[in-house]
């Protein structure tokens, strides 16, 4: 009797297991399941090589004679864009976040008690806003301003602290999340400060100050972080950060090139590409952190893996197509060279940049064929050293390079909070 039921079960089953899955037991992201992949040991590397690379990068990144973390006193520190010496709450938010990640409570401590200290307006118009940028000379801020991006990852990083080491060591890290979040609600229009996340189209604004709330940068479309933040904000708004996880999804493929993969850095709500001045339109450095951002999302939720594999396949696709150790670092979203190209840290050449390298690698985590692997080996073999014209850049290349490898070792994961 026990095989003519265990027979009746697999054929009932059949069709949905000749379609690569059981509709009983569906395609979870990681979140649900808790199990996070590990690109770097399918291809082969070994865990202590693996996690010796890591920590190699680690090194190089917060300690290593190119540093790009400085210590200041007993209690703070913060990560500088050292080519453009100043410290930017990208750079301070990155550093925190892999600060969570790799369970380095004092690391984070201390960039957010800087951070707070030197960024955070107290007072006026844009409270609990962060000024994006600030001269490490003078100390003084060279914009009031803030970049969204930066506000979206304090948030996140934050809601993992609480979920990692509570928040009755020294810092409150939930009540922390919760001043940014809540101060973004009051906003009004008072003083030109509006939402960082634009409250009407549901996503986030380039800047939250004038017209710069009209637009975005698809690099800061984070559906992931969103899915976070209904998760564990717990501020009554749970459902509006939901419809701003699908929504960033919706946008990401209108923002994306359908046959190259390319976006632009900047763009309309709609996904239309939107350009500067001279500054056509164009992938470029913010637009490297896209397929980072898309894989992240694959791998926690997994609620658009059809789009997802079919782009990461189309921008690789396209990369390679210029030469897997060779293609460049900006291009037209057609793929062709943009007729303007734009410096970084007063430099004004395209190169094979590790940040875009690293980037492209993390995309294979949603590549389901064993091409998956021809991004990850270069990207294995990479260095963080200057190149060969002698240009270096520790900060952005280095925050992306070691990102990926977090992703690509399955180290890069949603703090879920602590059950010991």
């Amino acid at each position: 009797m026990k095989k003519i039921v265990l027979l009746y079960v697999i054929v009932a089953l059949l069709p949905a297991l000749a379609n690569g899955q059981s509709k009983k037991v569906p395609v979870k992201g990681s979140f649900a399941s808790g199990v996070y992949p590990k690109l770097f040991q399918e291809a082969g590397y070994s865990k202590r090589d693996i996690n010796t690379k890591v920590a190699k990068a680690y090194y190089d990144v917060f300690e290593g004679p190119n540093k790009v973390y400085f210590e200041v006193g007993d209690s703070m520190a913060y990560v500088s864009d050292v080519k453009n010496h100043d410290a930017r709450t990208e750079g301070l938010s990155y550093g925190m976040m892999i600060a969570v990640q790799l369970n380095k409570k004092d690391v984070f401590d201390r960039i957010w008690r800087w951070s707070k200290k030197y960024l955070q307006h107290q007072d006026g118009p844009s409270t609990g806003y962060f000024a994006w940028s600030i001269n490490l000379q003078t100390m003084k801020h060279n914009s009031e301003g803030s970049a969204s991006d930066g506000e979206l990852y304090y948030v996140t990083d934050l809601l993992f602290a609480a979920n990692r080491w509570g928040n009755n060591t020294g810092i409150n890290y939930y009540g922390e999340a919760r001043k940014v979040l809540d101060a973004m609600w009051k906003k009004d229009g008072t003083g030109n400060i509006h939402p960082f996340i634009n409250l009407t189209a549901k996503q986030i604004a380039f800047v939250p100050e004038g017209s710069g709330s009209q637009w975005t940068d698809p690099s800061y479309h984070l559906p992931a972080f969103y899915e976070v933040w209904a998760l564990y904000a717990k501020d009554g708004h749970e459902q509006f950060y939901r419809d701003c996880a699908d929504t960033a999804r919706v946008f990401l493929h209108r923002a994306c090139d359908p046959v190259t993969g390319l976006n632009a850095d900047n763009s309309y709500f709609s996904g239309k590409p939107l350009g500067w001045g001279q500054m056509k339109p164009a992938f470029r450095f913010d637009s490297w952190r896209v397929p980072m951002n898309v894989a992240m999302d694959y791998v926690w939720f997994g609620k658009d893996k059809n789009w997802q594999q079919e782009y990461a396949g189309h921008i690789q696709n396209f990369l390679r197509s210029k030469g897997i150790n060779d293609f460049q670092d900006q291009f037209n979203t057609d793929g062709t060279t943009p007729e303007f190209i734009l410096q970084a840290g007063g430099v004004k050449k395209l190169r094979h940049s590790l940040g875009l390298v690293s980037t492209a690698a993390a995309a294979s985590l949603m590549i389901a064929d064993n091409t998956k692997f021809d991004f990850v080996r270069p990207l294995w073999n990479a260095k963080l050293e200057p190149y060969a014209d002698g240009y270096f850049d520790p900060y952005y290349d280095g925050l992306l390079y070691l990102f990926s490898l977090m992703h690509l070792s399955g180290q890069y994961q949603l703090i879920q909070p602590q059950t010991n």
